[in-house]
């Protein structure tokens, strides 16, 4: 198969050369037409010249003698090459014009009747040599050759050779210098094709150049956020099954061993095994569900239909669920949002079980309006959360140190919130409270 850049640049000469001939076949039948309409009028004044000499002239009848100076005085007046013959052929007057031009070589000579058996002849421009009358190619001329540029002194071998020279120097110079321009254009699909290669071959950290204001460099910063979105996607599955076969172990391991003591463990200690082993499920349970839904929101899957919801209801039994007060801005009737609902209050309870398990007992929840977004508002009395980790803790999997070992948990629950917020439209941030504590703020979008 040919480059792109080949096929490219060999449409281009085509179409050059299609538009030249073209061009030339136009020309050449202009040239035609033009010259068909000087033969004519020169005919018709030939003709007219005729009538009016014949007028002015002695009858033919008349001497010779006296023919010849009344032809030689008109041929003077009108400055014409000119010559009369009589009705049997033989040349009776002749003008100096016409005989210093009727020895030129390649000269015409065409002729009228004057209506009485007289001849009137007329020198009017050069004769074309053999095989080059109007309408006919001289055998020399090559056939690729437009017939206008093959007669002599219009093209090859005359004056015109110029003009044959230019035309031909014109399309070399655009032909070459249409091939730069197309290589370049085509060179830069071939490193975004070299790019894309690479990039399915598993270096997803490769990038091409977007460099330009063109399609192409268009094409390339359209790759170029694809492939970091897909490398993102890619990296966060890897983080995410990493972390949980991490996480997995740790509930996995207490299992076993339970089942290994509950078979020499006492009566009075069984119990405490079984307690364990249901605890132990309850948290494979929830990770590998927590796991499930990051998985299906990163990739953003379809969770549900999006429907109008009442914020203000789904906050109350979320509150009074969690024992938490509730703390709606006063005034408040209700609050509307759209989205998915069973998202939503999976994020509140998530905000909630996360400063229940952090913040210690005095939690509380409340709601406001800011603009055209509602602000769910969740604090706690808890030790707070540093500046710089503010923004990691929504991380798959991240928890701050020594929370895992007082609290436990497997640190998906906040970066949910920010999948769901996300979602739906909106953001979720921490701060610090006043008196001490942190707040974390969700914001959705008002229906």
């Amino acid at each position: 198969m040919k480059s792109l850049y080949l096929r490219i640049y060999l449409t281009l000469v085509v179409l050059l050369l299609a538009f030249a001939f073209g061009s030339a076949w136009l020309f050449q039948r202009h040239m035609e037409q033009e010259r068909g309409n000087i033969e004519t009028a020169a005919g018709e004044r030939m003709t007219a010249m005729a009538e009016l000499l014949k007028l002015a002239l002695p009858p033919a009848t008349a001497p010779e003698d006296e023919q010849a100076e009344a032809f030689k005085d008109w041929g003077q007046r009108l400055r014409m090459p000119v010559a009369l013959r009589d009705a049997s052929g033989r040349r009776i007057a002749i003008t100096q014009a016409f005989e210093r031009r009727s020895d030129d070589a390649g000269v015409i000579v065409v002729t009228a009747t004057l209506g009485d058996g007289r001849v009137m002849e007329m020198v009017r421009g050069p004769r074309p040599p053999p095989g080059g009358r109007p309408g006919v190619r001289p055998d020399d001329a090559p056939p690729w050759v437009p017939l206008w540029l093959s007669r002599p002194g219009a093209g090859f071998g005359g004056g015109g050779g110029a003009l044959a020279a230019v035309l031909v120097l014109l399309f070399v110079g655009v032909a070459l210098g249409a091939f730069p321009v197309v290589r370049r254009l085509t060179r830069r699909l071939e490193t975004l094709k070299r790019g894309v290669e690479q990039f399915g071959a598993g270096q997803l950290g490769h990038r091409v150049d977007e460099s330009g204001k063109d399609e192409v460099a268009a094409l390339a910063g359209s790759f170029n956020r694809a492939a970091a979105r897909i490398e993102g996607l890619v990296r966060s599955n890897q983080s995410l099954l990493a972390n949980a076969s991490h996480e997995l172990r740790s509930p996995l391991a207490r299992l076993k061993m339970a089942f290994e003591m509950l078979q020499d463990a006492p009566e009075a200690g069984r119990e405490r095994l079984v307690r364990e082993i249901h605890t132990d499920v309850a948290e494979l349970d929830a990770l590998v569900e927590e796991v499930l839904l990051a998985s299906r929101l990163d990739a953003g899957s379809e969770l549900g239909s999006a429907a109008k919801m009442d914020l203000l209801g789904l906050l109350a039994e979320e509150a009074a669920r969690a024992e938490v007060p509730f703390e709606p801005a006063a005034g408040l009737a209700d609050a509307a949002v759209q989205g998915q609902e069973r998202l939503v209050r999976r994020a509140v309870r998530n905000l909630l079980e996360n400063a229940r398990r952090y913040g210690g007992p005095e939690a509380t929840l409340a709601l406001r309006r800011t603009g055209s977004q509602w602000e769910i508002l969740v604090s706690d009395r808890g030790p707070g959360v540093p500046v710089d980790m503010r923004s990691r803790i929504f991380e798959p999997f991240f928890r701050l140190p020594g929370h895992a070992e007082v609290a436990g948990g497997v640190g998906l629950g906040l970066s949910l919130v920010k999948q769901i917020a996300e979602r739906h439209g909106g953001s979720v941030r921490c701060e610090d409270r006043e008196g001490g504590g942190s707040v974390f703020t969700l914001r959705l979008p008002s229906a």
